[in-house]
């Protein structure tokens, strides 16, 4: 939906305001039709946004729901790992998070074609993987906060408020987090706008891709540890 949505909004949105705005009858509402880029960033915007948010929402308890009902017990005592658990879980995050973005962003490209303009197809495609990564990288943290904490609630607090801190902190300060994760929503933007990603990409993605496993081997040495602890005591 949020793919669909911000190409033909942009489109048709002098109609939309012209229908409904309010305007004086006989007024003529002339705006100029954004890029091809300046849509597809939109729509990435749009997915920072409100497609965290459901995510967020979606699989704030998919560790720590079970632990509340103790329901994972039941998994970890036959001959599976805690390895194996948390391993199956993050796919599953990433197939479905990953799945659904692929969708929305394949109709936000073929809607912006349709009715904006043509982009260059190895271009969407570099981007949409880069922003890809950064995906897999928020929920690859909400599976680490799910599995080390109790409260839901305070899972989707915690996931939702570093995404938002992350991307605040490289919009308004890029060199000094030229590392951040968020910071390859820019070099995503910067291959739509000008063919070329921005300086020090090749060092921010293999930091992400450190973070995503180091974050994912933290986690199960993490949870390992924690309900050892808790079977003793």
């Amino acid at each position: 939906m949020l793919g669909i949505t911000q190409p033909v909004t942009s489109y048709y949105f002098a109609d939309i305001i012209g229908q409904f705005g309010g305007l004086p009858e006989g007024a003529v509402m002339d705006l100029p039709i954004p890029t091809g880029a300046e849509v597809i960033t939109a729509t990435l915007g749009q997915f920072g946004q409100i497609g965290f948010l459901v995510l967020v929402l979606a699989y704030m308890g998919i560790v720590a729901k079970e632990k509340n009902h103790g329901t994972q017990i039941m998994v970890l005592v036959k001959p599976v790992s805690y390895t194996n658990y948390l391993t199956a879980k993050w796919a599953h995050l990433l197939c479905i998070s990953l799945g659904s973005y692929a969708m929305g962003y394949i109709a936000a490209v073929y809607y912006t074609f349709l009715l904006i303009e043509k982009m260059v197809i190895a271009d969407l495609i570099y981007g949409g993987i880069i922003y890809g990564i950064w995906i897999a990288f928020v929920m690859t943290v909400i599976l680490c906060l799910s599995a080390l904490l109790n409260s839901t609630a305070f899972v989707a607090f915690a996931g939702l408020g570093l995404t938002v801190v992350l991307s605040l902190l490289s919009s308004l300060t890029p060199d000094l987090m030229s590392l951040s994760p968020a910071m390859l929503t820019s070099h995503s933007q910067s291959l739509y706008q000008t063919g070329q990603v921005g300086s020090g990409f090749g060092l921010n993605l293999a930091f992400t891709l450190v973070l995503i496993i180091g974050i994912l081997i933290g986690t199960i040495f993490l949870f390992h540890k924690k309900e050892i602890a808790q079977h003793t005591t």
